[in-house]
C-alpha cells in the first residue's frame, strides 16, 4: 500500500494519502489548514486520483480544506452521521482560542459544506480505489468519531485513529462534542481488542502500533489495571 502524509500548517494535523499503488485510485483522509497545494504536489508525484475524502470527525482543524479538496477532484466527503452537522457550521462550536489561532494563520476563516456528503454508520465497509476500509465509531473526542481500518494482505492491519488515539496520548473530551465517558467505552470497545500487531497513524503526531501503545500509553494502562 501506498502512503503519504501531508502535515497542515495549523495544530499539525495529519493529512493522509492511500493507494493500492503509485499510478492508481486513492483516498484522502483528514484535509486540515492548507494543505489542497501541497496535497496536490503529492496525488502528482505519485500519480493518483482521489475517490474519496474521509474524515476521522468534523473538527475544523481536520476538515478546514475538505470543500476545496472535493472541488478539486470532484469527490464527495465521508463523514460519520453524527458529526455530519459539522460540516454545515464547523465555526458553531468552534472556541475563542482555536479560532483566534486559525485566523491568525489564515485570516478570516469562512466556511462553505462540500457539495456531496455521504454520511456512514459504525459497521460500515467501503469498497474505494481498490481499498476496503471499515469503519467503527468510536465517540469520545467528538459524537461521531470514527477509525478507519484498512486490511493490507500479509502485513498487519492499519488503523487511522483520528484523535481518538495517538503515541502516547489520547485525544481531548473537553472540546465542542467530547464525553471522557464516551472515550473510556471506544479505548475498552474499539482499541484495547485490536491484534499488537496493527499499525496506527493517528490525527497528529507520529505513527505508532496498537501494541506498542498497550504496553507504554498511560491512559491504556490504566483502564488495563
Amino acid at each position: 500500500m501506498l502512503i503519504d502524509t501531508v502535515e497542515a500548517s495549523v495544530f499539525g494535523t495529519n493529512c493522509y494519502v492511500l493507494a493500492p499503488q503509485a499510478g492508481a485510485e486513492c483516498v484522502i483522509v483528514d484535509p486540515g489548514v492548507d494543505v489542497a497545494d501541497r496535497l496536490a504536489e503529492v496525488l502528482r508525484r505519485h500519480r493518483l486520483k482521489p475517490v474519496a475524502v474521509l474524515l476521522t470527525h468534523g473538527h475544523l482543524d481536520h476538515t478546514y480544506s475538505v470543500t476545496p479538496v472535493c472541488g478539486a477532484y470532484g469527490v464527495a466527503a465521508t463523514v460519520h452521521a453524527d458529526d455530519a452537522h459539522r460540516l454545515r457550521d464547523p465555526l458553531a462550536g468552534l472556541g475563542g482560542p482555536l479560532r483566534a489561532a486559525l485566523e491568525a494563520t489564515t485570516g478570516t476563516v469562512t466556511w462553505r459544506e462540500p457539495d456531496e456528503v455521504v454520511e456512514v454508520r459504525d459497521g460500515a465497509r467501503l469498497a474505494l480505489g481498490g481499498l476496503e476500509v471499515g469503519v467503527s465509531h468510536a465517540p469520545g473526542h467528538t459524537e461521531g468519531s470514527v477509525l478507519f481500518s484498512f486490511e493490507r494482505g500479509g502485513e498487519p492491519d492499519l488503523l487511522l485513529s483520528g484523535d481518538v488515539l495517538f503515541a502516547g496520548s489520547i485525544g481531548r473530551t473537553d472540546l465542542p462534542g467530547g464525553s471522557s465517558q464516551a472515550m473510556v467505552r471506544s479505548l475498552l470497545t474499539r482499541i484495547l481488542p485490536l491484534d499488537d500487531a496493527t499499525d496506527v497513524l493517528p490525527g497528529h503526531g507520529p505513527a505508532t502500533t496498537i501494541g506498542r501503545e498497550r504496553r507504554a500509553n498511560p491512559h491504556l494502562l490504566q483502564l488495563q489495571r
